[in-house]
């Protein structure tokens, strides 16, 4: 299936228009509710399928962050082999009381991945947090990248942002 038609299958399933705060505090009129393209088996998989190859080499765990990028690690999973790590926003007081749940991160080289990003704050937040436990990160990759500076800011962290599709692909679609 050609991107084109995945950012097709995308803007239709969960593109919505109104006012909405997005994590950054900006406003936007459009919005991609991820969770309606997470949510259908089908188009997730053909998602993570076409992810797959833009995986850099050498990764040897995927990241998934809380909450959305948790099903798009799952599916990338599957398709690329590699073992999965479960990153939540604050580790858990009880049970393991572990920020990343899954795969060891630590002195492994990892690929952040997320659903959608805009300002990228979350994604240099978690790299950071993986960091400390001992990861190796230079890249992330996401479904969508919304080309609100999210690419320009982590680089700045030294993280080389993916996408398997952009705002202007859905815009084309």
């Amino acid at each position: 299936m050609s991107r084109v038609d995945l950012a097709r299958r995308v803007r239709e399933r969960s593109r919505l228009t109104g006012r909405f705060v997005l994590r950054s505090g900006r406003v936007a009129d459009e919005y991609f509710d991820k969770y309606q393209f997470e949510a259908d088996p089908a188009l997730l998989d053909d998602l993570a399928g076409a992810m797959a190859p833009l995986v850099p080499e050498g990764t040897q765990v995927l990241a998934g962050l809380e909450m959305g990028g948790i099903a798009v690690v799952t599916a990338l999973g599957r398709h690329t082999g590699l073992p999965c790590a479960f990153v939540r926003k604050t580790a858990k007081p009880y049970g393991t009381a572990r920020l990343a749940e899954g795969a060891e991160v630590n002195d492994r080289q990892v690929l952040v991945i997320e659903d959608v990003v805009t300002s990228g704050g979350q994604v240099a937040i978690s790299t950071g947090q993986l960091r400390d436990l001992g990861a190796h990160i230079d890249h992330a990759l996401c479904v969508i990248d919304r080309q609100e500076g999210g690419t320009e800011s982590l680089a700045t962290h030294g993280i080389h942002l993916h996408a398997l599709l952009t705002r202007t692909d859905l815009a084309q679609a």
